[in-house]
């Protein structure tokens, strides 16, 4: 019983292990390089497959995903003799299994050592500051002489990236004294043309405010000219006018007092009496120092004597009633309606008065009209006819 159970298990045993040799299962992302008898048979994709035991063996497993592969710093020359550590970083896929396998011992490896000679073969014609400013230019030129490259291999390569450019200390602190002078030069410069700015602002905005000024106090000064001028012009044509009502009044009352003296008719005694009352004005003043009497003063003082009534016995002041047909005052007094009208135009209607500037309005002055002297003057009472005698 001992030897057969032996060999059940042993029998046993060995369709496990024919069944473990026969199914395989291949993750997502993944694929795996299927051989029989040495010799290369297929590729598995992801899922279960089965492989003949003892016969299909399984080389490789490959990653499909993009990878990302980080190289050591490089010392790389550049064109002006400076040796310069480069690190980069490819990121790169596995696009065909089979030749990822057979077409390179090791495409990591191989990719590594393409890189350190295409990258010192793009730095070496650049300088030091063409290789610190020119990345962008070193990242695609590696990228298409590896991806060239590395095509029969199964690999494709998406992307390369130059992480640090390390110079030596020497030159790091070189640029840095060279990047501090540049930022104190345009920190001076800069400070000098906010300076200069400043002062073309400030003198601009002097001569701005001077201009404005003088153009106010030309202004003003023409404004004052024109209002002095119209102020004169008006004060004259008042006073040209009030002279000439002045004029126009005396002229009315000389008129008046002439109609009233040929309506009154005077004879020669009020003729020497006004002439007697003449008499002391002209012998008023200091340097009257010696009067003459003329030669009519006789006849006058006859003409006084006969007034009084030493040849008639009867005296000037008796007066008879008019006899001689002369006309009265008119009733209700002396008609003035007429005096205060005067016939000079207005100041704004001459010439002179016209002010050229347009800001200035004329304005001409309202100047009222005095009201008929017959409206302010109480009427005056008839005339009481003397007695009779």
């Amino acid at each position: 019983m001992e030897p057969a159970l032996i060999a059940l298990a042993v029998i046993a045993l060995l369709l496990v292990v024919v069944l473990a040799k026969s199914v395989t299962i291949v993750p997502q992302a993944q694929a795996k390089v299927v051989e029989r008898l040495g010799r290369y048979s297929r590729t598995l994709t992801p899922g279960l497959s089965v492989l003949v035991p003892f016969v299909d063996r399984v080389r490789a497993t490959i990653d499909l995903r993009e990878q990302v592969v980080s190289f050591p710093p490089q010392p790389v020359i550049t064109a002006d003799n400076l040796q310069v550590g480069i690190d980069t970083v490819v990121y790169f896929q596995v696009t065909d299994p089979k030749l990822a396998v057979y077409g390179i011992a090791n495409y990591i490896t191989g990719m590594e050592q393409l890189t350190t000679t295409t990258l010192r073969n793009v730095v070496g014609g650049l300088n030091l500051e063409g290789a610190l400013t020119g990345r962008d230019g070193i990242n695609s030129q590696l990228r298409e002489v590896l991806d060239g490259t590395t095509g029969p291999w199964g690999l494709r390569v998406a992307r390369v990236e130059i992480k640090a450019i390390d110079p030596p200390h020497s030159i790091q602190d070189s640029m840095e004294k060279q990047m501090r002078a540049d930022r104190d030069k345009r920190a001076v410069i800069l400070t000098a043309e906010g300076h200069r700015q400043a002062a073309i602002t400030s003198a601009e905005g002097e001569k701005a405010s001077a201009i404005l000024s003088a153009e106010g106090r030309k202004q003003a000064a023409i404004l004052e000219a024109e209002a002095e001028r119209q102020s004169r012009i008006l004060r004259a044509e008042g006073e040209r006018a009030a002279l000439f009502l002045q004029a126009q009044g005396q002229a009315k009352s000389i008129e008046t007092v002439f109609q009233a003296i040929h309506d009154g008719k005077p004879d020669q005694g009020l003729l020497a009496y006004q002439y007697l009352q003449t008499l002391p004005q002209i012998a008023q003043g200091d340097a009257n120092k010696m009067w003459i009497v003329p030669s009519e003063f006789s006849k006058a003082l006859e003409g006084l004597a006969s007034l009084g009534g030493a040849d008639k016995g009867t005296s000037w002041m008796d007066v008879g009633p008019s006899t001689d047909g002369r006309t009265a005052p008119p009733e209700g007094g002396i008609d003035t309606s007429s005096w205060f009208e005067s016939a000079v135009p207005k100041a704004a209607d001459q010439p002179e008065a016209k002010i050229e500037l347009t800001s200035i309005t004329d304005t001409t002055p309202v100047v009222p009209t005095p009201p008929p002297l017959s409206e302010i003057t109480p009427e005056l009472p008839a005339r009481d006819e003397p007695p009779q005698q």
